[in-house]
């Protein structure tokens, strides 16, 4: 069983918000929607879920075309970003909402809830009101209320964006693992590429209304198609083929993140810190270069780049330290996107 999609455009009067996208999500893959704010992500999964008309291309399931048949016929489970919870129904109540449009008898209801509230941590929960839990807990009803009819395909709209981050963090981890317990088929959608790399099978990245690169999350972290998308996952500072070789030992050009530069005593670059922040496990610094890799001209090793450095004794403002370079926080750019 696939999902397909093919060529798929979504319009607002003369203005494209999803331009020709082409994508799958197979059998037991969990394929995350990447993107800033605003570039088609949530209106391509809305289109898939049938919730938006298509000005073009198509939406199909293992070869058959969905056009016209509406939403509540897709066999498809939808999870938003607030939920979107009954109040005057309780837990339980709920879960089982799906189960009792479809006429699934009492027992097997009961069961079936008693199944995804322990799956989801709520085990005995199924008596409360979704208005005395918190919001982690309700977006875990929510997401046990959209497998319980066991869905074909579980679409998921920044199911974590209105959460706090440190619980954002641990339930993306216990999101994933659920998803691979259910066994569960799943587009979801998010703008923060950690949630997207612990989620994922696969990561599309978006931009503009189309994919830019499609591929398992170490390949696109690791090789970001073009400037832009390197940008967007976190690299602060691009260089030329010329700098990057002489400063990383990487030939092409390059992407740095701020891990890419490591206080180190034993390190052969010498820099000079011109800012410091304290983080929760490590100290993000500013530094400039010094020596013969800083005096380079050129668009290349000038200027400011960033560094990290351990919590305790951190170095100070003005103070001179010695870097070695992370591999993981460097990445290479260039036209390395997988096929849709």
């Amino acid at each position: 069983m696939s999902l397909r999609v093919d060529g798929l455009s979504v319009a607002y009067g003369p203005v494209l918000a999803v331009s020709d996208v082409d994508l799958t999500v197979v059998d037991g893959e969990v394929v995350a929607l990447l993107g800033p704010s605003g570039c088609g992500k949530s209106t391509l999964l809305r289109a898939v879920a049938g919730l938006e008309p298509v000005a073009g291309g198509a939406v199909s399931w293992d070869g058959a075309d969905l056009a016209g048949t509406p939403v509540h016929r897709r066999g498809f489970g939808l999870v938003f970003q607030d939920g979107q919870l009954f109040p005057h129904r309780d837990v339980a109540g709920n879960v089982a909402f799906g189960l009792r449009m479809r006429g699934v008898e009492r027992e097997a209801r009961g069961k079936r809830v008693a199944e995804l509230l322990e799956l989801v941590g709520l085990g005995g929960y199924g008596a409360r009101r979704v208005t005395e839990l918190s919001g982690g807990e309700q977006q875990r009803v929510a997401l046990a209320r959209a497998l319980a009819p066991r869905p074909r395909l579980l679409l998921l709209d920044e199911p974590l964006s209105a959460l706090d981050r440190a619980l954002r963090e641990q339930l993306a981890v216990d999101l994933a693992r659920l998803l691979r317990e259910a066994g569960a088929t799943a587009l979801v959608v998010t703008h923060d590429h950690d949630e997207a790399f612990t989620l994922a099978d696969r990561v599309a990245v978006m931009r503009a209304g189309r994919i830019v690169q499609v591929g398992e999350p170490s390949s696109v972290w690791q090789r970001p198609v073009d400037v832009e998308t390197a940008r967007f996952l976190g690299c602060g500072r691009v260089l030329g083929a010329e700098a990057a070789e002489e400063l990383v030992g990487v030939r092409g050009r390059v992407g740095l993140r701020a891990t890419a530069l490591r206080v180190d005593p034993s390190g052969g670059i010498e820099a000079e810190v011109v800012e410091r922040v304290h983080r929760r496990d490590h100290v993000r610094l500013v530094v400039r270069l010094r020596g013969p890799v800083g005096d380079r001209s050129g668009d290349r090793l000038e200027g400011e780049f960033e560094a990290v450095a351990a919590v305790v004794e951190p170095p100070a403002v003005g103070e001179l330290v010695r870097l070695v370079v992370d591999p993981d926080g460097v990445a290479v750019i260039g036209d390395q996107g997988g096929k849709a």
